[in-house]
């Protein structure tokens, strides 16, 4: 059979992450827009005149019926993934889902399981798994021996439309589930090692949250190689913005971290201003410091750390594109995308059992 020139592709959900992802098919040759779906897509604003063409839709089941994609890009709230996913896949296209998978490990699985049923693609939106920067924190915190201690955090001080944007994604998922999945799935990739149990504390800073949640939370968890993670996640006004990025990892070899670039401008902007809560700022990287522990005989250090400076440090809508272009090449030569499936349903039974914990007040063994 001739392979097709292009794939059409659907995309669900047209806000931040959709709108970037929409952009990607459109600019990818492999690729076509086929169709638009959004609850509110009469009222959409910012899609582009030279998508005029392009069918929209405001209902997913009737778009993936009328539309027959070959592809299907869900970038809605997290509560329709796993139901968006499965349909599509019982129609026949490949998927991508924005993360997390979906919000139970029950219903991740149940994705999973008809990826493969369907021998059809599943990629799931882990944007930092494409990024070069990250790429190589991973790659050299693999050089620092076992076990491993990582500390990571993105606290934002979410104001304007980032604060509604979160206040909505905190109807059903907190700040470690929603966030989490990215930075666990790094800490996996890193220590390539068993989770053992998970531990979360939370506190719920605002009314303005729904009820029963929690808008700061932080998780530890234990691998069976000795090593340890931390992470931390807040959203909302009251946020601190001193100490939101921390990205390092400490080994017996030394530790490596991922230095921010500065911002100082928009720390001196006043009220309206706000760092954190920029897409672009929670994945770029101005350097990597690389620091070597051993030590001389008079117990100075043997070597300076190392500064390195990375020119391919991709822009929100870049990242996005090399998503898909991920997927296009995993289809086109139809890589198998087991270990890349798993790891998605690893990272985010690790974040639930670290909500379950911050609920019920203990800690959740995973083995």
């Amino acid at each position: 059979m001739a392979r097709k020139t292009k794939l059409r592709v659907l995309v669900v959900g047209l806000g931040h992450m959709g709108m970037s992802h929409a952009r990607a098919y459109a600019s990818i040759p492999g690729f076509e827009l086929a169709g638009l779906c959004s609850r509110g897509i009469a009222l959409q604003a910012g899609i582009p005149p030279e998508w005029d063409k392009v069918p929209r839709f405001d209902d997913y089941f009737a778009a993936l019926e009328a539309v027959k994609p070959d592809v299907v890009s869900i970038n809605t709230w997290s509560d329709t993934h796993a139901k968006f996913a499965l349909a599509a896949f019982a129609a026949g296209a490949h998927v991508f889902v924005e993360k997390p998978i979906a919000e139970t490990e029950r219903d991740a699985r149940r994705v999973v399981a008809a990826a493969k049923a369907a021998r059809r693609k599943l990629v799931i939106g882990y944007i930092l798994r494409v990024h070069p920067s990250w790429i190589r924190l991973v790659e050299l915190a693999r050089t620092l021996g076992k076990p491993l201690v990582m500390r990571m955090n993105l606290n934002q001080q979410s104001i304007g439309e980032a604060w509604t944007w979160h206040k909505n994604l905190m109807k059903t998922l907190s700040p470690i589930v929603d966030c989490g999945v990215h930075y666990v799935d790094v800490m996996c990739q890193m220590t390539r090692a068993k989770p053992l149990r998970v531990h979360g504390i939370g506190a719920r800073l605002t009314d303005e949250v729904a009820p029963g949640m929690y808008n700061y939370g932080q998780l530890q968890v234990e691998f069976d190689d000795g090593s340890v993670g931390w992470y931390e996640a807040a959203w909302g006004p009251m946020i601190s913005e001193v100490a939101y990025f921390v990205k390092d990892v400490v080994g017996p070899k030394g530790s490596v971290s991922i230095v921010a670039a500065e911002e100082e401008a928009s720390r001196a902007g006043g009220a309206d201003a706000t760092t954190s809560s920029d897409m672009d700022t929670h994945t770029k990287a101005s350097a990597l410091r690389l620091h070597h522990s051993r030590l001389k005989r008079d117990q100075s250090l043997a070597r300076a750390d190392t500064v390195i400076r990375l020119a391919d440090d991709p822009g929100h809508d870049e990242l996005c594109e090399r998503e898909q272009r991920f997927l296009l090449d995993a289809i086109r030569r139809d890589v198998d995308l087991s270990e890349h499936m798993a790891d998605a349903v690893n990272s985010l039974r690790i974040v639930l059992a670290a909500d379950k914990s911050v609920r019920t007040g203990k800690i959740v063994a995973l083995y």
